[in-house]
């Protein structure tokens, strides 16, 4: 088996124009996600600001989420939260409970027979501007149902809502872009807030995976699980088995395995956490050169460290499906303190982040 070259790099589309609305519009792009690095770091600030464009722009837009937005107050750090804030005609996703808690004047124009705690996931219209709360859909196949709902009744674009910590919800297999919200409320000094930035986008940035390993690795992304080839192409290991249970028996594999045989390839389906990350690594130190392949770089639980030091020992990573980053939205304010001076973190955020698109979705709403 031939072997593969890494580059990293996010796929950001090379477009000289200046707003998030702008690059979504001359792309064409159906889908977008918004996701947080962290609680309080302005996605929903950002969601609105989109719901606005859009709604300027006289295009139909619908919006959902992968969990709950728009709530009075943080359930975490019962700190106030700026409410999602449709406009008229917006088609929202959401749970039937938060709809006796909406500010708007809604209607119903479809359901989905998706079910969560909250209800069902109904299709409303916003008949008026106005505060909502929105719930959605947790699981991936349930999230495509969703959207594909919204689509037919009508919404040119819709918007997701998520954070990192689920972010299978800004997976490439739903979303045909990102954009990543990050900001003050991370923690420590702007240079920190940009740093810990920067390693993100690195592992969300790993390359897609070349043409010819993955027909090879196709049937992990199709059937779900882990697989394991060696050199010469040949399968030893698929398995349906949850990413969270593969490090024991990716290791005795490789305990019950010759020299000769050489591990060249593994590809997982779900998640990789910390355990599974231990045994990839123990994996690559028994086979010099081997290659990792997991569906996107949202699957990735692990530290940009973790991921220098995997390749500085000759190992190689793939994504199935490369992220398209549309551009980064910058929150200065913290509510637990050390917020920033928004121009100043504008500024480095820009320099730092370079060539990736940087925008205070408020100051460009100021004009500043």
């Amino acid at each position: 088996m031939s072997s593969w070259a890494p580059t990293l790099a996010l796929h950001e589309p090379a477009l000289g124009v200046g707003s998030l609305w702008q690059r979504i519009e001359a792309q064409g792009l159906q889908t977008v996600a918004v996701m947080g690095m962290s609680k309080n770091t302005g996605k929903t600030v950002c969601l609105n600001h989109l719901l606005e464009q859009v709604h300027a722009a006289g295009k139909a837009v619908g919006i959902t989420s992968i969990g709950r937005d728009g709530e009075d107050r943080d359930e975490v750090f019962a700190i106030p939260k700026p409410p999602v804030r449709v406009t008229p005609g917006c088609l929202v996703a959401t749970a039937r409970d938060t709809l006796l808690r909406s500010k708007a004047r809604t209607k119903q124009i479809g359901s989905t027979g998706v079910h969560s705690p909250m209800g069902e996931i109904l299709i409303v219209k916003a008949m008026e501007a106005g505060d909502m709360e929105v719930a959605g859909a947790s699981l991936s196949h349930d999230q495509h149902k969703v959207i594909g709902l919204l689509r037919q009744c009508g919404a040119a674009h819709v918007l997701l809502d998520g954070a990192l910590g689920r972010s299978h919800h800004a997976s490439p297999a739903l979303a045909d872009g990102v954009i990543l919200a990050t900001g003050a409320a991370i923690g420590g000094g702007m240079g920190d807030v940009l740093r810990k930035t920067r390693e993100r986008l690195a592992i969300l940035g790993i390359s897609a995976v070349p043409n010819q390993l993955a027909t090879l690795v196709q049937p992990v992304f199709t059937q779900g699980g882990v697989g394991v080839w060696q050199r010469d192409g040949q399968c030893l290991f698929h398995e349906p088995i949850a990413t969270l249970n593969a490090a024991p028996p990716l290791l005795a594999l490789q305990a019950q395995m010759q020299d000769t045989q050489g591990m060249s390839v593994v590809a997982v389906s779900g998640a990789v956490g910390k355990l599974l990350w231990r045994a990839i690594q123990t994996l690559l130190a028994h086979h010099p050169g081997l290659t990792l392949v997991v569906a996107d770089g949202t699957r990735l639980f692990i530290d940009a460290a973790d991921l220098h030091a995997f390749e500085r020992a000759g190992g190689h990573l793939y994504a199935m499906r490369g992220i398209r980053l549309l551009g980064i939205t910058l929150n200065p304010f913290s509510p637990f303190g050390g917020s920033f001076e928004a121009r100043a973190f504008l500024d480095q955020a820009r320099s730092a982040l370079a060539p990736h698109l940087v925008t205070d979705v408020l100051l460009e709403e100021e004009g500043s």
